[in-house]
């Protein structure tokens, strides 16, 4: 048997090769044992999964598992999001939950994530207490048949979709949108986000697009339901066909959320993010701490000095997110990937809400998105442009990459100075006003990720190229 190890979000390998039936439920073994251990398992579970291929059946796997260990589970009748999933624990009142889901990963692989009763991504120290109680062996894992357990009522069928929507009419005003009177295209990237923008926003005077909107595993045009280019070149292509004010898109599981302005150019996730925290601090007049991870924007960092709140800087995934959130009550907290919480939320990424706040900032202040855009530069006093590169890299040759990495210490990347070399996950090399460089092993994926945000857009390739060469990799 293969060791399962939980990576950024979750466990995630590929299909019949780790990821198998035997695999999925020696893990859920190791979450019951978990959540019997810590007196939640008498709250019952929450199961719920995404449109991957057999991603129902490792569901029900998942499900016979719990309920042989005496564990109730509320199974989602149908494809869920995952911050629907996440809502679902705290509206259940459960003791966790559990998601098929391998997110933004390629065709072949499958992944499981676990959640805390606040819906919140469980920290780091819990995954390593789960994966200690992960039996070796699937002999001693524990099992009742799916149609026994519901007979038994230990397993229910349910639909969260109600529940869910009823609280976000709480968060954003839904009939004013739906009378917005916009052009929108919704890009799901045949994922769980499908459906859920024209169902949220119908019976007003909006004109409301949807492609890829169906279930089809190997995610033909595009090479991953990840929310960044080249995956949504079709979808930025169809806009300006269609003339639509704005492109929301979701990840494959739509807890990450992207956007495409009026002209068919991605807005990056960085200014995403930048742009949700203005929103709630200008326009809705909120404030509260903001949380980020330190790959993401130091737009940030200049939002909160001039709102006079809090910025924390943690690592990457929401497994250190999620509980600096609940710690500081934050405003909003989020990571590069697109992922982003909101306060009155639960403390996990939501691409629903994300989107619909994003469609409320246009409506509130009458601007289209490009132009949201140059208002954030405005206030900031500059322009901030960045980019990533991703390459494979063998699992075993991370040793000599990181020894080289930590043995580096250079005074200056492309000629900007080095100011300092934050190494809480990965290498951030900060550049002063300019920005920064961050390389770092992705957690989910044998990749190695070179990062950087400057404000000088000349400098964006010959830093990435720096950064390259500084991982041995040019």
């Amino acid at each position: 048997m293969s060791d399962i190890h939980f990576g950024t979000d979750g466990w995630r390998a590929r299909i019949a090769e780790a990821y198998t039936f035997d695999n999925v439920r020696r893990v859920t073994q190791g979450f019951a044992d978990y959540l019997k251990a810590h007196d939640l398992a008498d709250k019952g579970v929450v199961v719920g999964y995404d449109q991957r291929f057999s991603s129902d059946l490792f569901a029900e796997a998942a499900s016979e598992v719990m309920a042989a260990n005496g564990i109730s589970v509320w199974l989602t009748a149908h494809n869920t999001p995952t911050p629907v999933i996440s809502y679902s624990a705290v509206e259940r009142e459960a003791g966790g939950a559990i998601n098929i889901t391998a997110s933004h990963n390629p065709p072949a692989d499958n992944g499981y994530k676990v959640r805390d009763p606040h819906g919140g991504a469980i920290p780091p120290e819990g995954l390593h207490e789960i994966e200690d109680r992960i039996p070796e062996t699937v002999e001693t894992v524990k099992r009742m048949p799916l149609a026994d357990a519901e007979s038994k009522g230990l397993v229910r069928r349910w639909d969260p979709n109600p529940a869910y929507i009823a609280h976000i009419s709480k968060l954003v005003d839904l009939e004013k949108l739906r009378n917005a009177g916009l052009k929108i295209l919704v890009e799901p990237m045949w994922g769980n986000g499908a459906g859920w923008i024209p169902t949220l926003l119908s019976g007003g005077n909006n004109t409301i697009w949807e492609i890829h909107g169906g279930r089809n595993p190997i995610f033909p045009e595009m090479k991953r339901p990840e929310p960044i280019r080249p995956n949504i070149d079709v979808a930025l292509k169809r806009t300006t066909e269609l003339g639509a004010d704005v492109l929301l898109i979701f990840d494959g599981d739509a807890d990450r959320m992207g956007i495409g302005d009026e002209h068919g150019v991605y807005i990056d996730q960085l200014r995403a993010y930048a742009l949700l925290a203005y929103y709630l601090l200008e326009v809705r007049g909120q404030r509260g701490a903001i949380v980020k991870t330190i790959s993401t924007t130091t737009m940030l960092n200049k939002l909160g000095q001039m709102y006079n709140v809090p910025v924390y800087e943690t690592g990457v995934g929401f497994k250190y997110v999620a509980p600096k959130v609940l710690e500081t009550n934050a405003l909003i907290g989020g990571e590069e990937s697109g992922g982003y919480a909101f306060r009155g939320n639960v403390p996990e990424r939501d691409g629903i809400l994300g989107n619909l706040y994003f469609l409320d900032f246009m409506v509130q202040t009458g601007k289209t998105p490009a132009q949201l855009v140059e208002m954030l530069f405005e206030k900031l006093g500059q322009a901030y442009y960045y980019s990533r590169v991703d390459t494979r890299f063998p699992s075993e040759k991370r040793p000599q990459a990181k020894a080289r990495l930590d043995a580096a210490r250079p005074t200056t990347l492309a000629g900007v100075p080095v100011t300092g070399i934050v190494t809480i996950d990965g290498y951030k090399y900060e550049l002063g006003d300019t920005g920064f460089l961050l390389i770092r092993f992705s957690g989910t994926e044998p990749i190695i990720r070179v990062y950087c945000e400057l404000t000088d857009q000349s400098l964006v390739q010959p830093m990435l190229d720096a950064g390259l060469e500084l991982a041995g990799l040019k």
